[in-house]
């Protein structure tokens, strides 16, 4: 495959990457030493020049490192996810030191997200089975949302700044809608078993890793996770099973990521050391897309990237240019980017 960059972030283990949605030549990776399972983490921003891929800053943390998510307010912030339950607002113009942070989670922080709507809250989600709700500018939770289970994965929606969902060690995608009374089950709207036996029959509970949602369509959610199955929701229909189902990875998939730029193409990472192109049907006439038991759509691996030596952990797109450009990060110290449309063109 052409056009692909190259960084090596020597001696760390990234597990998260995302581009900044300020510039196109800025992303930011999110690594940890030995695998993450102990010592410390770094968080990389990189500058993408004519010379290539250049480190613009470093910070260093005492814990490892699982995830990232740049502020929506300030274009030089990055808000980072830790192993030891905090979470650390990183400003490129201070150096060494985190401009804030936010410390209640009782186990490993895996994933935040900043609200893309309102812009003045993140949530994380952590391995003691919460989802936290907090503002930039102080260092106490605004809300904290129980989910009881270990939760790999928390968003907003990226249309309506109320909603957030979080997927679990207990196979389920949940919903809250912080409109409703806190006193409703904790804003609780929706629960949806990934592996329920909907109209395409259910599957063994599995842990789902990591979900996304549709940028053109927000009521559509993609899961993948330990059965190595991606599927798509509608959150309209929480009994009604996937709307489809995308099969190819060999092991867990940790990582998908809809594209900004179609509504029906989307990305994933997997232990498998891949990071697969998938079109998920949605697009053509039904009687067109290949279908599974019962109707089920089956979506299509349009390409597989597999330059990765070890496990593929992370994928973002670039907000910006033609629509292809991605970034994806292994457990191999390395930082690749490339076109996803080479990916398509390879067909």
């Amino acid at each position: 495959m052409a056009a692909m960059l190259e960084f090596r972030t020597q001696g760390y283990n990234p597990y998260a990457v995302k581009y900044s949605p300020y510039y196109d030549s800025r992303i930011a990776v999110a690594a940890s030493s030995n695998f993450g399972i102990v010592g410390n983490g770094r968080l990389f921003t990189l500058g993408l020049t004519a010379q290539g891929i250049q480190v613009e800053k470093a910070f260093d943390t005492n814990d490892a490192l699982y995830d990232l998510a740049w502020s929506e307010i300030n274009e030089n912030q990055v808000i980072v996810a830790c192993g030891d339950g905090s979470l650390k607002l990183f400003d490129l113009g201070v150096n060494d030191f985190p401009v804030m942070n936010f410390h209640e989670h009782k186990r490993e922080t895996f994933s935040v997200c900043w609200n893309p709507v309102t812009k003045d809250t993140f949530i994380s989600s952590s391995w003691d089975g919460t989802v936290k709700i907090w503002s930039p500018t102080r260092s106490h939770s605004i809300k904290t949302l129980p989910i009881g289970n270990c939760t790999y994965s928390t968003s907003f929606c990226p249309s309506n700044p109320a909603l957030i969902s979080a997927v679990s060690s207990d196979s389920h995608l949940r919903l809250f809608d912080l409109r409703t009374p806190s006193s409703a089950k904790y804003h609780l709207v929706s629960t949806i078993p990934v592996h329920s036996a909907g109209p395409s029959g259910g599957s063994p509970p599995a842990e789902v890793l990591t979900h996304d949602w549709n940028k053109y369509n927000d009521t559509v959610v993609a899961t993948g996770g330990v059965d190595r199955l991606l599927r798509t929701f509608d959150i309209r229909n929480p009994t009604g099973g996937p709307l489809t189902l995308m099969q190819g990875h060999e092991y867990a998939v940790r990582k998908v990521a809809w594209s900004p730029h179609s509504a029906d193409i989307l990305l994933s990472a997997s232990y498998d050391m891949t990071v697969r192109l998938w079109n998920d049907g949605s697009g053509g006439q039904p009687s067109i897309a290949p279908q599974g038991p019962q109707g089920l759509r089956l979506g299509q691996q349009m390409g597989i990237m597999n330059r990765h030596t070890e496990f593929a952990t992370g994928v973002d797109w670039c907000l910006f240019g033609a629509g292809g450009w991605v970034a994806s990060v292994g457990w191999d110290e390395r930082v690749l980017l490339w076109d996803a449309n080479m990916l398509m063109a390879q067909r």
